[in-house]
C-alpha cells in the first residue's frame, strides 16, 4: 500500500493502482450508477494529454523526456490499456474534473514508470504541473466529448446507411403487392407494400443526412480556453498547436472555437445533437410499432407480412411468436428519447461560465449514440432483411374494403359514395355489386375505375370512364 496526499489529507492507495488520491476520493464520493465512463471519452482525453505534452515540449514548457513518457502512456490509454483504472463513476459532480484527474494520475504514474520512477511519488511527471499543463477539465472535457462524439456518429450512420438499403430492397421486393392503405386504424385507400417501404427507407435517409450535418455544429471546440474560454494559464501559441495537433490524431476537422467563452459555458450543441439522435430514435420507434401491427395474428390480426421467427413467445401458449425485435427496437427508442430529455435538463441547468452537468449529458449522448448503432444494425440485420409478405391476405383486404368507394368521388360526388359505402356495409354486399345495382356503371367501367393499382397513382382513377 501507499500513501498519497492533498488538500484534504492523505489516503491509502494500492501499489498497483495507476489512479490516484483524486481518484480514489471521487470513487468513494460519486457510488452512484454503476456506470463507467464512455471508453470513447477515455480515449479522447488520452488524445489530448498526448498533443498537450507534445506541444509543451515542443514551445520548451515541458521536459522532452517527461513529454515522451506522456505520450507513450497516453497511446496506451489510448489503446484500451488500463480500463480497471477509470474508477470514477460516469455519473458525478464537478463538470467532470474527476474523470479528468483520474486520466491525468493514470498517465502520469504510467510514464513515471515508464522513466523507471515509482508510481505515486509524481518526482518527475505530475499528474497537474506536467499532465495537466495549459488545460483545464473545463476546455479538455467538453472537447474530448465532442470528439467522441465524432467518433460514435460515423458508425452509426453507416448502419442507417444499411438499414436504408435493407428498406429498398424490399421496395422493390414488394413493388407488385397491393394492399389497403390505413389512417388511425381505419381502412384508406389502397397502397402498394413497396410504397410503405419506401417510405421507411426515406425517412432513414433524411436521419442520415440530419447525422452528417449535425457533425459540423461538434466540431467547434474550446481548446486552450483553460477555466471560462479566457485562455488564462495557455500560451497563445499552445492554443494553436494543441488544436491543430488533435485534430491530426483525431483524424476529424476540429477548429477553435471563434468564442471560447461561448463554448466553455454553453452546451446548447449538445442538446442539438442529442434532438437528432432522438429523431432518429422516433421513427424507428414508429417503424417498428408498423411492423408489429401489419405482423400481428397469424390468424386474428393483420398479418399483411411476417416478421422472421427468432424464439419463442410464450411459456405457457405454444406456438405463439412474438415481435422481439420491433419490441426491442421500441425500447430502445423509449430510452433514448428519455435520456434526450436529461441531456436538455442538465444543458439548461448551465450557470455563468460553465455548465457542471456535462458528465450527465455525456453519458446519455455517448450512450444514445451507440445504444442506436446496435438497435439500427440489430433492426436491419434480424428483422427487416428477413420480412416477407402475405400476397393473398393483402389483396383479400383489398377486395372486401369499402375504402375503394374513394375512387368513385370525381363522378359521383362525395355524398353518393357515401351512401353506397353505407348500404354497402349495412346489406354486406361489396362496393361493385351496389354500385353496379344502381346503375351508375357497368361493371367494365368499373373494372377500370375500381383497379386497385391504378389507385396508387397520382391523378383520377379511371379517367376513361369519365368519357362515358
Amino acid at each position: 500500500m501507499r500513501i498519497e496526499k492533498d488538500l484534504l489529507g492523505e489516503k491509502t492507495l494500492p501499489d498497483n493502482a495507476y489512479y490516484g488520491i483524486h481518484t480514489l476520493r471521487a470513487s468513494e464520493n460519486f457510488p452512484l450508477s454503476g456506470y463507467k465512463v464512455h471508453t470513447k471519452l477515455i480515449a479522447a482525453l488520452a488524445l489530448i494529454k498526448k498533443a498537450g505534452a507534445e506541444v509543451n515540449a515542443e514551445l520548451g514548457f515541458l521536459d522532452p523526456k517527461a513529454a515522451q513518457a506522456i505520450s507513450q502512456a497516453a497511446d496506451e490509454v489510448y489503446a484500451g490499456q488500463f480500463s480497471d483504472q477509470f474508477i470514477v463513476d460516469a455519473l458525478q459532480g464537478g463538470a467532470g474534473t474527476s474523470t479528468n484527474m483520474n486520466i491525468n494520475e493514470v498517465i502520469a504514474n504510467r510514464a513515471n514508470e515508464l522513466l523507471n520512477e515509482k508510481v505515486g511519488e509524481y518526482k518527475l511527471i505530475h499528474p497537474l504541473n506536467h499532465v495537466n499543463m495549459g488545460q483545464s477539465t473545463n476546455d479538455v472535457y467538453p472537447t474530448a466529448l465532442k470528439i467522441a462524439a465524432i467518433w460514435l456518429l460515423k458508425p452509426l450512420s453507416e448502419a442507417c446507411a444499411a438499414l436504408q438499403e435493407r428498406f429498398q430492397e424490399k421496395e422493390s421486393e414488394f413493388a407488385g403487392i397491393i394492399k389497403i392503405g390505413r389512417t388511425q386504424l381505419q381502412d384508406a385507400v389502397p397502397v402498394l407494400l413497396g410504397q410503405e417501404f419506401s417510405a421507411y427507407a426515406q425517412a432513414i435517409a433524411r436521419d442520415r443526412w440530419r447525422l452528417y450535418k449535425v457533425e459540423e455544429r461538434l466540431r467547434q471546440v474550446n481548446l486552450g480556453g483553460t477555466a471560462i474560454g479566457t485562455g488564462l494559464n495557455a500560451d497563445k501559441r499552445y492554443i494553436y498547436n494543441v488544436n491543430e495537433r488533435v485534430r491530426q490524431y483525431a483524424k476529424i476537422g476540429l477548429a477553435r472555437a471563434e468564442n471560447m467563452i461561448d463554448a466553455t459555458q454553453n452546451a446548447d450543441v449538445f442538446v442539438e445533437v442529442s434532438g437528432l439522435i432522438k429523431t432518429l430514435a422516433v421513427n424507428l420507434g414508429k417503424i417498428a410499432n408498423d411492423f408489429r401491427l401489419l405482423s400481428s395474428g397469424p390468424t386474428a390480426g393483420f398479418a399483411e407480412i411476417n416478421l422472421p421467427q427468432k424464439q419463442a413467445g410464450s411459456s405457457i401458449m405454444p406456438g405463439k411468436v412474438n415481435p422481439v425485435i420491433p419490441e426491442a427496437v421500441n425500447q430502445v427508442a423509449f430510452h433514448v428519447m428519455a435520456s434526450d430529455m436529461a441531456v436538455m435538463l442538465a444543458a439548461q441547468a448551465g450557470q455563468l461560465e460553465l455548465n457542471a452537468f456535462l458528465p450527465l449529458i455525456a453519458h446519455h449522448l455517448l450512450g444514445s449514440i451507440e445504444l442506436l448503432t446496435n438497435c439500427v444494425s440489430m433492426f436491419a440485420e434480424k428483422c427487416v432483411q428477413g420480412i416477407t409478405a402475405n400476397k393473398q391476405r393483402c389483396l383479400e383486404y383489398v377486395d372486401n374494403s369499402l375504402a375503394i368507394v374513394t375512387a368513385l368521388v370525381p363522378y359521383i360526388g362525395y355524398d353518393a359514395a357515401a351512401e353506397m359505402a353505407k348500404e354497402a356495409q349495412t346489406s354486406r354486399k361489396s362496393i361493385r355489386q351496389v354500385v353496379i345495382e344502381k346503375g351508375y356503371f357497368s361493371e367494365t367501367e368499373l373494372n377500370v375505375i375500381l383497379n386497385p393499382r391504378i389507385m396508387t397513382r397520382p391523378g383520377t382513377a379511371g379517367e376513361l370512364a369519365g368519357k362515358r
